[in-house]
């Protein structure tokens, strides 16, 4: 069963007329194609008009839709041959971070990114999409890798943050993800980091420092998630649309501020809608942008990243 969001529901009704339609016209072998055709071009009317003028938390609630590819999915559908590597060699594997070498048309890389679940199983063995600090250090361990052999560096970002549990704090969660800053900067090989769904707050940014940084086109990348900058500012979750759109948090805003490299499209309602057209389309960024970098030289790279990250933000020296 699909699931609608609230700004959904009215093309909710016409599709189940359609299904309806299909089922009646196969049943009693009834030409109806005429019928079914108005109704296509219809609902096609009506998503355009709703999904050509999304308010930001809108945008917001779909990065978060159950039925949204995750990283796993991207795997599936992009690789022709993936290796899953485990373990942060310290403490244990985290499994909201997945990472190893992928293969795609020939082209090898690592690829790592963050991982929710579908069921309430699932979402409790990935932690939500929230990594621990054996995340982040995993993480760490296979870029190294990948620097070892030559090898580009893709991240696929999707998580509400970081895990905010006392035992994380423990075990060094902010110098975990403090280090990952750090040493992705210095990253000899090209690293494209891609916000496929939500990027909160050093929990997306412990994986996201590249020489490419894109969104997909309903995906948000801020500080904080705009229901608790709405409980700081306001002490309430009530104004959450407010603060989505005062936070400029989409990825159109994103790169008016020029804080990402680019956007990737998405199919017309949302990649939940089509699992292998979005994946096709993320296939190819990933291959364009693997290519391009390739062409730079390693230590031109690394400056030009540099130079990126610095360049954001106004700094007053006192």
């Amino acid at each position: 069963m699909r699931t609608y969001l609230d700004f959904e529901k009215p093309m909710a009704e016409l599709e189940k007329k359609l299904e309806e339609m299909k089922v009646l016209a196969k049943n009693n072998n009834v030409d109806v194609s005429d019928a079914i055709l108005l109704l296509e071009n219809n609902i096609t009317k009506l998503r355009k008009e709703i999904f050509e003028n999304l308010t930001s938390w809108q945008r917001v609630q779909l990065s978060r839709h159950p039925d949204r590819p995750y990283t796993l999915d991207y795997i599936e559908h992009i690789c022709d041959e993936f290796i899953e590597l485990h373990g942060d060699r310290q403490v244990r594997d985290d499994p909201a971070v997945i990472g190893g070498w992928a293969n795609v048309n020939g082209q090898s890389f690592m690829l790592i990114g963050q991982q929710k679940g579908r069921n309430t199983k699932q979402r409790q063995y990935r932690n939500f999409g929230m990594p621990n600090p054996e995340g982040y250090r995993k993480a760490l361990r296979l870029m190294k890798m990948a620097e070892k052999f030559n090898k580009p560096i893709v991240t696929l970002i999707d998580t509400p943050g970081a895990f905010p549990g006392m035992e994380a704090e423990e075990r060094g969660q902010g110098e975990a993800i403090a280090r990952n800053l750090k040493e992705m900067f210095m990253l000899k090989v090209p690293v494209i980091c891609i916000i496929i769904g939500e990027g909160a707050s050093g929990g997306a940014l412990g994986l996201a420092i590249g020489d490419k940084v894109l969104m997909l086109e309903n995906t948000w990348y801020s500080v904080i998630s705009p229901e608790n900058c709405s409980a700081i500012l306001w002490r309430s979750w009530d104004y959450k649309e407010q603060a989505a759109e005062a936070m400029k948090i989409t990825a159109k805003d994103m790169k008016q501020n020029k804080l990402i490299d680019g956007i990737v499209r998405e199919p017309l309602g949302g990649a939940h809608l089509d699992h292998t057209w979005m994946a096709n389309e993320l296939k190819e960024v990933i291959l364009e942008n693997i290519a391009n970098l390739n062409k730079i030289e390693p230590q031109k790279r690394i400056d030009d990243r540099i130079e990126k990250f610095c360049s954001m933000g106004v700094v007053i020296e006192p």
